[in-house]
């Protein structure tokens, strides 16, 4: 049983997209997806540096469309679960059929400004708690008026809010971790989001949703979702949530899938599920060099569950 994932703000890196754009037909979408959302993705997937792609209004737009130019380089694929992490939701929801592709851009692209708006109200930002106890460490995070906006599993929480309290937990980890800063530029999935909840919502209610084709996990529980209008409800107030990928994973384990190909940009996903789920087998596509390994992958898992 193979599921598809796709990745969350902070996984892009300046030039990712180069490789993709060598196919012709790829390059002509992303820029079909530029005009539609009115901004540049070429440029910022091929020449932007460090600082610009980190900007969230930037970095959404471009890690989803990332992820769905390898699906059109994959091509027609079979597969039996997919999952996001954060803005990767979206990516899920278009190809799970929930969205088009253009609608998912377009959302995308409101999510993204309306969190660069809600984040530069007041410094706030994100750091991964690598290691530690669980209890031990969610109650670091609470002691600096911080909130775990991400449960990742495999040892691995994100703490977000204020910059000066994030900067004091990087000082004094709790016992048996180190704290990493992330390259996000606000506290995301926590209250500090609130103000882009309203927009987003009424932006999407302009969509036209479909029910999932595929089983299709929630950021908010690890659930599967069955009815479109949920799945867009639950993305939108995702928001201002936290994250429980954790609680994704174990839904994966729990369903018995044998293999994750994580889209790209692609290599955190995965790292969580070797830890996570180590009998699983697992596919970072970081570029078109790894598209054969990746219809390897896919050709197997799909006929183990035909079989």
């Amino acid at each position: 049983m193979l599921a598809i994932i796709a990745p969350g703000q902070g996984s892009q890196t300046p030039g990712f997209l180069i490789p993709w754009l060598e196919d012709k037909q790829l390059r002509d979408c992303l820029d079909t997806w530029s005009e539609a959302i009115d901004l540049n993705l070429i440029q910022l997937g091929t020449q932007a540096g460090a600082d610009e792609i980190r900007d969230t209004a930037n970095a959404q737009p471009l890690i989803v469309s990332a992820g769905l130019l390898a699906m059109r380089a994959l091509g027609n694929v079979h597969f039996s679960v997919t999952a996001g992490h954060s803005v990767g939701e979206i990516t899920a929801a278009a190809i799970a059929a929930v969205l088009s592709e253009h609608d998912a851009m377009t959302l995308v692209r409101e999510r993204g400004l309306a969190m660069a708006v809600a984040a530069a109200q007041r410094p706030t930002g994100m750091s991964a708690i690598l290691g530690g106890e669980r209890e031990a460490v969610l109650a670091a995070i609470a002691s600096l008026g911080l909130i775990a906006a991400n449960e990742n599993g495999a040892g691995q929480i994100v703490a977000a809010g204020d910059l000066d309290a994030l900067a004091r937990l990087g000082d004094h980890p709790p016992a048996g971790a180190r704290v990493r800063a992330l390259a996000v530029a606000g506290a995301f999935h926590t209250p500090f989001m609130a103000q882009a909840v309203g927009h987003l919502d009424e932006f999407a209610s302009t969509l036209t949703v479909n029910d999932p084709l595929t089983t299709l996990l929630s950021n908010r529980d690890g659930a599967s979702v069955v009815f479109g209008h949920v799945v867009l409800d639950r993305i939108v107030n995702q928001i201002a949530n936290p994250v429980r990928w954790d609680l994704c994973m174990q839904t994966l384990g729990e369903l018995g899938v044998t293999a994750v190909l994580e889209l790209p940009p692609a290599g955190a996903l995965v790292g969580l599920i070797k830890r996570a789920l180590p009998g699983v087998e697992t596919l970072a596509l970081k570029t078109p060099d790894d598209l054969d390994a990746a219809r390897d992958l896919i050709a197997r898992h799909t006929e183990s569950v035909e079989a």
